[in-house]
């Protein structure tokens, strides 16, 4: 079954943070908000254990993945199998600037190659019918000019993708960090709305440096959508009013007690098949960012939960001390 796609508000893939787990926990926060797997390669999912790479709970729906590489025949199958095992979007990563990954010859370094790029689009599309898309920056290094990334839309585009989520920074392939690349070269908003304005026809979602709901819902008369990244991962009940401000659903917004109750019950039925509380508690660290007890929560997870072999049973024992 595919699900409907809503591109009004995602998490960002984030390495290292947005793994099945974390997933589950954000959906019992909001029904609506898209989700993204980590960046996986097209090399572990083509070699790897599949089922522990790909493998994820029904309600994590819709649920994006997004895929690493530069090889069109190896995206085109690592696209089939993903839609076979039903995910709703294949994602190309186009954004990530690590020295692994430009070894590799893929991440943000392929928008020096729009042709390739292209090619790899049109390969996976032609595999698939659930949608492709690209998530890159506005440039890299000194090839940060409009015009090289009108020019990278407009090749990419002509090749079947019609959604681009851009985080509206460039990249600096060298001289920083991955850590440094996400702060220190400037948010640019302004060239992602231009973009928006040249190409009215595609779907143009904004990344980068979001970290309210107003913020968000500014964002929607000159963009289609927004992707939020850290925020998400550090205050996670940021999007408890998602449903309703962004997708006008009605439904009651959950407390952070009934997240709680249920992510609990979550790691329980996850403990049997042998994932150690740890892998899954460590995401919930910032439930109660900014409410009374937070500190002494994401205490309670870092160094007691995450250490325990009875942490889900500390965990639980917490709530009564929490507020709702």
């Amino acid at each position: 079954m595919q699900y409907p796609l809503d591109r009004r508000l995602a998490i960002a893939p984030m390495m290292d943070r947005t793994d099945r787990h974390y997933r589950y926990f954000m959906r019992l926060i909001s029904r609506r908000v898209l989700l993204y797997t980590e960046m996986l390669t097209t090399g572990a999912i083509l070699h790897g254990d599949r089922e522990r790479l790909l493998g994820y709970s029904d309600i994590e729906h819709p649920l994006a993945l997004q895929l690493g590489g530069s090889e069109p025949e190896q995206l085109a199958d690592c696209a089939r199998i993903a839609e076979d095992r039903g995910y709703d979007e294949v994602n190309l990563n186009i954004g990530c600037p690590s020295d692994r990954v430009q070894s590799a010859r893929f991440g943000a370094c392929l928008m020096a190659e729009p042709d390739l790029v292209a090619d790899c689009i049109a390969r996976m599309r032609g595999q698939v019918k659930i949608p492709v898309t690209v998530k890159t920056r506005i440039g890299i290094d000194h090839r940060d000019s409009y015009g090289e990334l009108e020019e990278f839309v407009r090749t990419v585009s002509a090749a079947g993708c019609d959604t681009f989520i851009i985080h509206a920074r460039k990249a600096w392939l060298q001289g920083l960090s991955p850590k440094e690349n996400r702060d220190v070269p400037p948010l640019q908003y302004e060239i992602v709305y231009h973009l928006k304005r040249d190409f009215p026809g595609l779907n143009i979602v904004i990344n980068g440096g979001f970290s309210t709901m107003e913020q968000v819902l500014a964002q929607y008369d000159r963009v289609d959508g927004v992707m939020i990244a850290r925020a998400a991962y550090h205050d996670p009940y940021l999007l408890a009013g998602a449903d309703s401000l962004v997708f006008k659903d009605q439904a009651t917004p959950p407390t952070r007690r009934e997240v709680l109750t249920g992510f609990i019950a979550y790691t329980r039925r996850n403990l049997e098949p042998g994932v150690s509380p740890r892998y899954m508690a460590r995401h919930i660290i910032g439930l109660y960012q900014g409410q009374a007890g937070a500190r002494a929560f994401r205490r309670l997870i870092s160094e007691k939960v995450c250490r325990s072999p009875s942490g889900v049973d500390l965990l639980e024992q917490a709530i009564a001390g929490m507020p709702t």
